[in-house]
């Protein structure tokens, strides 16, 4: 379909709105775009960072409040990763708040399940905060020193912080939003032993905001990202009652101090104690395409409203017109659908997957989030500036967003860490490359999408042979030494197996599309996504045979002859999103201006 001249559009916005958000769009996101549409989670100009943090808390109680069963939306993971797509837009601290009350605490209390009584978390007698990593140990969290040491005497634990380093790093538990419980992640000690890390449920603050005898928090400078209370904690021998544990099969604990696990390893029971941080892979990614769709929108509207000069003296034409505006604008329109459909087959995967399968699923899931929030802070860059200094206004819905999706580039694994563990899977059995097809570059055209994914699928296997390879012909004696030769190609493997994989989720809507004009637009749409990927990577295409010199000069023709063809679809395009009508109508550089004799006094 590449550069086909299409009809312009009529009222398909709802086509690609449908196709984005999936056939249960009503159950899933509309009662989210209702709630989050409402005066009440407004932007508010002039607030303190304090009042804003304050103000995302409120907000918060309002969520839970319009949530029917707030203790089952923690395990509906396909409800709770779409509240972040609306939540992030509107409020990214309240969006933080509900991500770690959710996901991380009520989320873990429901998968250990051990009879207890949430019934305070469904009436938010206390909001749940989650205290994993510390200042001395982010991403090799399984070393952390906080311990909780049996007490054989009460049969409970003794908290403790026992250097300056272990203190929890950046949880939000402060006193602002009034009560608060923790799940505190700490070596279980008993006599002589350490059995590993676990959770410990653990009061912080009471209704007033006061926090409890030996918990000592440090409020942290503003950051950059969402508004939240970020804080460093210190434990100093709190006392724990037997059931604050969480126990499973994991590791179960009798009152006597007998310890029992099915698990031999502690870095295993870790990673089962601290497993939802993977469904909140799902919500960072989810947070980040919302936003992104947001700012996406308004840049895409600006982009028809903002009238600027022609190329004849005293014509006006809007700044969609120009191939210098719209040409970016429609790329990233591109990788924002392709990244959207690629979350939405990664959410289907996650919830009906069998524990077989889960390891696989938590690794795509790790691949797909940093992939898509490192697009999502692309394509809000490009959104920004194409908006000019009206992009900088926090009233305008992309600045405040871009600034706060840094956050969903470091929570729940900083993005270059854990695809540098996805690598090390894929290349030690986790990944097959496709095997190369038997036709001739020669015989095969960049007009047919099957081709294009085929070059996606060579980029991807290129990459995994020079990682084999390094891996292979490392330093012997010296493991270090061997993976720095190996992780960068390695990395560039995971890279190439996202964009192949957003890449096929957009085809694949675009073949399964029953109306002729929709198809041909996503399909255009796959093409432009495709060749732009392939072009980076042309030089090595062309070396091992799988393009021709003629495919590589065509590259930049076909390229524009794409983005022509696409932009008078450009608005609906856009439009598909879906996008809060109420907050559009709030960002000042999307009214209409008024007359300047109606500004003037009379």
């Amino acid at each position: 379909m590449t550069g086909s001249q299409l009809p312009c559009p009529q009222g398909i916005s709802a086509d690609f709105t449908r196709i984005l958000f999936g056939p249960h769009a009503r159950r899933i996101h509309e009662p989210w775009k209702r709630l989050f549409n409402d005066t009440r989670f407004a932007f508010q100009e002039g607030l303190s960072p304090q009042e804003r943090t304050a103000l995302s808390y409120e907000r918060l109680r309002i969520i839970n409040e319009a949530v029917p069963d707030p203790i089952a939306l923690a395990s509906d993971i396909e409800k709770l990763a779409a509240m972040h797509e609306w939540a992030g837009v509107v409020d990214a601290g309240m969006a933080t708040l509900a991500s770690i009350h959710w996901n991380l605490h009520i989320g873990s209390l429901a998968d250990h399940d051990e009879g207890r009584d949430l019934r305070l978390y469904a009436r938010m007698e206390s909001i749940g905060t989650f205290l994993c990593t510390e200042l001395d140990h982010g991403n090799d969290a399984a070393a952390l020193e906080t311990r909780a040491t049996f007490d054989p005497d009460t049969s409970g634990f003794i908290l403790d912080t026992p250097t300056a380093g272990a203190c929890k790093w950046m949880p939000n538990t402060s006193g602002t939003g009034g009560a608060k419980s923790a799940l505190v992640a700490a070596r279980l000690i008993v006599g002589e032993v350490d059995h590993g890390v676990f959770l410990f449920h653990t009061p912080l603050t009471d209704h007033e905001g006061r926090h409890y005898p030996g918990v000592e928090v440090q409020v942290l400078p503003q950051t950059a990202s969402a508004p939240v209370d970020h804080c460093a904690t210190y434990f100093h021998g709190v006392r724990l009652p037997f059931e604050a544990m969480l126990q499973g099969e994991h590791g179960r604990l009798s009152r006597d101090g007998r310890f029992t696990s099915a698990l031999g390893s502690p870095r295993k029971r870790f990673l089962q104690s601290v497993r939802r941080v993977h469904a909140g892979k799902l919500c960072m990614t989810a947070y980040s395409l919302g936003v992104t769709r947001h700012a996406l929108a308004v840049a895409m509207q600006h982009a028809h409203l903002r009238l600027t000069s022609g190329m004849t003296t005293g014509r006006k034409v809007s700044l969609i017109e120009h191939r210098s505006h719209h040409a970016p604008l429609l790329s990233a329109v591109a990788t924002t659908y392709a990244a959207t459909l690629l979350h939405r087959e990664v959410v289907q995967q996650w919830t009906s997957s069998s524990a077989i399968r889960r390891d696989d699923v938590e690794r795509l899931a790790a691949v797909a989030k940093a992939w898509i929030t490192w697009q999502g802070r692309a394509v809000m860059t490009e959104c920004r500036e194409r908006c000019g200094a009206q992009g900088l206004l926090l009233s305008n819905g992309i600045a405040f967003q871009l600034a706060a999706n840094e956050g969903t580039v470091t929570a729940e694994g900083d993005n270059v860490v854990i695809l540098v563990k996805a690598a090390g899977e894929m290349l030690m059995g986790g990944f097959t490359p496709t095997p190369a097809s038997g036709v001739p570059a020669i015989e095969r055209s960049l007009d047919d999408s099957e081709y294009l994914q085929e070059l996606l699928a060579d980029i991807e296997r290129i990459w995994h042979s020079r990682a084999r390879s390094r891996l292979r012909n490392g330093p012997a004696g010296d493991p270090l030494a061997r993976w720095n030769g190996t992780v960068t190609p390695a990395l560039r493997l995971v890279e190439a197996h996202a964009i192949r994989l957003a890449a096929q989720a957009l085809l694949s809507a675009a073949t399964g599309e029953a109306t002729p004009e929709v198809r041909a637009v996503l399909a255009n749409l796959h093409c432009l996504f495709a060749l732009q990927q392939v072009k980076a990577h042309s030089g090595d295409l062309l070396a091992a045979g799988h393009m021709t010199s003629g495919h590589v000069c065509q590259l930049p023709d076909i390229e524009e002859t794409l983005i022509e063809a696409l932009v008078p679809y450009a608005l609906p395009l856009t439009e598909g999103f879906a996008t809060l009508e109420e907050v559009l109508g709030t960002h000042p550089m999307l009214r209409t201006p008024k007359p300047v004799t109606e500004m003037i006094p009379t």
